[in-house]
């Protein structure tokens, strides 16, 4: 069985209700949304690490850890992600569901408790955070950072990110930048704190088997969330079809050296088609070029010709973008864009099977029933439908996607143009 519920606590402020009983376990989170700039990105970045340090009544980590292993081992984590042009603060709580306790206990109320308290009540001295908490945080941060050189596709990824976005909004890094760091004060980091609590999007999501109405009350009536103020929320709404997108005159390039034994090749994709099915067929469009194992790069850039170790493509929505990213042998590099290039030609000619879209079709339906398999899965589905400003349960997603047909692909293809080709290199190449 499954409901969903979504009440505005307040503006700015929406409470989002996932009834299920397909799990044993409550999931509730507090997702904070921003819109992702330069001068804020590393800043707000720290905020969930410094915040799980401590409490107004919870002053320690050992007592937070404690009062956890007390509420039968409930598990609390936090993060940074982005949605489109946004950074997205992340904290999670999740807990075994009161059904299956051999006590009434409320389990539930005194996670959302706690959950609140950890991101709503910090620990302050004098208005400011604890100075030894900030540095201990920052020297965390600066290694995440700096770990960044260590995943080199990831490292790939996000270069080529930030120059085909000139290191602005999607572009930008989400753990943010090292020179940023290092000016990162107690007053700074209290200061945007702050900013975010009174003036961020703040959705929570609360997903398990429980009473609607009496979980509603409870987070209304909580004192953390009761002494939020309403607000006008600053986020960006990525609509993809107005975004601006020009033609692109020319096709950027970059080559970049370091110490790898195997070349990261990367090419951005713009997305020209402009119909409100957009979604649909990009998705199916991304299908059969490259996400699956049935895909053209797959079967014809990896198995048949054997120039990548990897061949995938990627379907960014918001950003009506398309990334391609390849393992391959560097001396490979001019053959592998070149068959790349023909497969995504071959896609505007229509060289593909009405198999291809059935296959496509079958992948794509698969990865949405798994959706509501994981909690996770289905809160960042419904989070994304409220940033998109849309309400589609997944039986109408899977409707739309049966509705895309061979000719819509067609015209999605040839409405799709290589942006950017990045190449990471070896220094000896």
């Amino acid at each position: 069985m499954k409901e969903n519920n979504n009440i505005e606590i307040k503006e700015g402020i929406k409470l989002h209700l996932i009834k299920t009983d397909l799990f044993k376990t409550n999931l509730a989170c507090v997702l904070i949304t921003v819109p992702l700039k330069k001068e804020d990105v590393t800043c707000n970045a720290l905020i969930p690490f410094l915040l799980r340090r401590g409490t107004e009544n919870l002053k320690t980590q050992y007592e937070i850890s404690e009062t956890l292993e007390n509420l039968y081992g409930s598990i609390f984590d936090c993060g940074v992600d982005k949605s489109g042009d946004n950074q997205v603060i992340k904290f999670y709580m999740d807990g075994i569901n009161d059904k299956f306790l051999l006590s009434e206990e409320k389990l539930l109320n005194q996670d959302l408790s706690l959950l609140f308290e950890l991101v709503f009540n910090p620990l302050l001295e004098n208005g400011l955070f604890k100075s030894d908490f900030l540095e201990m945080e920052k020297n965390n941060l600066e290694n995440v950072i700096k770990g960044k050189i260590d995943d080199k596709d990831s490292y790939a990824f996000n270069d080529c990110l930030e120059k085909m976005y000139n290191n602005e909004g999607f572009g930008l890094y989400k753990y943010g930048y090292l020179e940023d760091l290092n000016k990162i004060t107690l007053e700074k980091i209290t200061e945007a704190y702050f900013r975010l609590i009174n003036n961020a999007k703040i959705d929570i999501f609360v997903s398990g088997d429980f009473d609607f109405k009496e979980v509603e009350d409870f987070i209304k009536n909580n004192e953390n969330i009761s002494k939020l103020q309403a607000r006008k929320p600053d986020y960006i709404i990525n609509n993809p079809l107005k975004e601006n997108k020009n033609k692109t005159e020319k096709i950027n390039e970059y080559k970049e050296k370091m110490n790898v034994t195997q070349g990261k090749l990367i090419l951005g994709l713009n997305t020209l088609y402009t119909k409100e099915n957009y979604k649909y067929v990009g998705l199916m469009y991304n299908a059969i070029l490259g996400e699956s194992a049935n895909s053209k790069l797959f079967q014809n850039v990896r198995e048949k010709a054997g120039l990548c170790y990897t061949a995938k493509s990627n379907f960014i929505k918001q950003k009506r973008n398309i990334f391609i990213k390849c393992g391959i042998e560097i001396p490979n590099y001019e053959k592998a864009v070149d068959l790349i290039k023909v497969q995504i030609d071959e896609m505007k000619d229509g060289q593909f099977t009405d198999e291809d879209v059935e296959n496509a079709k079958t992948y794509i339906i698969s990865g949405i029933k798994d959706i509501e398999t994981e909690q996770d899965s289905e809160i960042v589905y419904y989070y994304g439908q409220e940033m998109s400003g849309t309400q589609e349960d997944l039986l109408e997603y899977i409707d739309k996607i049966n509705k895309v047909g061979k000719e819509d692909i067609i015209e999605f293809a040839k409405n799709v143009e290589i942006n950017t080709i990045y190449f990471l290199e070896s220094k000896n190449s």
